[in-house]
């Protein structure tokens, strides 16, 4: 080997080096970027409201976590906020991920008549906006006399369109036909098939969707506020309510927001091994 080949190849390796070190580094640096303001409400959460007039600001977290935290359990009822959320978010990711890999399925693999027409509809439903139609679903609520109550959080959004579409999208490409029909002739029924082959094949997009669909249903603040009352609220609801004072307890505020965040990332840890793995499964295949 020649004096410039083993040039060449060092200059390549140092090159390489380089730029794994610069990726390291760029997601060393967003990683922080993404954390650091959860950080910092722990910080002002363990504070008095006087440490947010300090310059430079407090980075260490204080002693008085835990007495903002009572404050905020004796502001609002927020043991019952988070009761009632983890209820309402915790029926709607299940019922969603149900549903919409039933439908999925349904829709990527069965075949029947008008099948893509019902699709089409379906997508077309996310096009309107909550907005139009939170009137008549009020109206709707009064009318079955759910107002107040948790039925009326839940049962609007037991699936969901965009679900459907993105289980259809994914079943039609990581579910094999002839999976199907070796299912098929083993005696297995449509819905022995569902239960036994879908559902195994479905479980990284599912554990994705339950995930996008726990969080946005938790952080819903609209719906919740026009149709609960203050005495039975949901988390958001309550934490507009702790930053609803004359003055601005912004300590008391994002005390609350750090309680509220804590369930997110509890349901992130609990389904992040199945995101993680399919994304790996599929690399694998690939």
């Amino acid at each position: 080997m020649s004096v410039t080949s083993r040039l060449a190849g060092r200059s390549g390796r140092t090159g390489s080096a380089a730029a794994r070190r610069l990726t390291y580094l760029s997601l060393l640096a967003v990683a922080f970027f993404s954390a650091f303001p959860l950080y910092f409400s722990v910080v002002v959460a363990s504070r008095h409201n006087s440490a947010l007039a300090q310059v430079p600001p407090p980075l260490l977290p204080g002693g008085n976590f835990f007495a903002n935290v009572a404050r905020v359990f004796d502001t609002v009822p927020f043991a019952l906020a988070l009761l009632n959320s983890v209820l309402v978010s915790g029926s709607i990711a299940i019922s969603v991920m149900f549903f919409s890999t039933l439908a999925g399925f349904a829709f990527a693999k069965l075949r029947f008549r008008g099948k893509n027409a019902l699709l089409v509809m379906t997508v077309a439903t996310m096009m309107v906006p909550l907005q139009l139609g939170i009137i008549p679903l009020y109206l709707l609520m009064v009318k079955i006399q759910w107002t107040g109550t948790m039925y009326a959080l839940i049962a609007p959004s037991l699936v969901s369109a965009f679900g459907v579409f993105f289980m259809t999208q994914y079943l039609s490409r990581a579910l094999p036909t002839e999976l199907l029909e070796a299912g098929r002739v083993d005696g297995c029924t449509t819905w022995g098939l569902f239960w036994h082959v879908v559902i195994p094949a479905a479980r990284p997009a599912a554990a994705v969707l339950g995930m996008l669909t726990f969080m946005t249903a938790w952080n819903d603040y609209f719906w919740p506020l026009v149709v609960l009352t203050p005495e039975n609220p949901t988390v958001q609801v309550a934490l507009s309510t702790l930053a609803s004072g004359y003055v601005n307890d912004y300590v008391l505020g994002l005390t609350g927001t750090a309680l509220g965040t804590l369930p997110l990332i509890i349901v992130f840890a609990l389904l992040g091994k199945q995101i993680i793995g399919g994304i790996m499964q599929g690399a694998v295949k690939g």
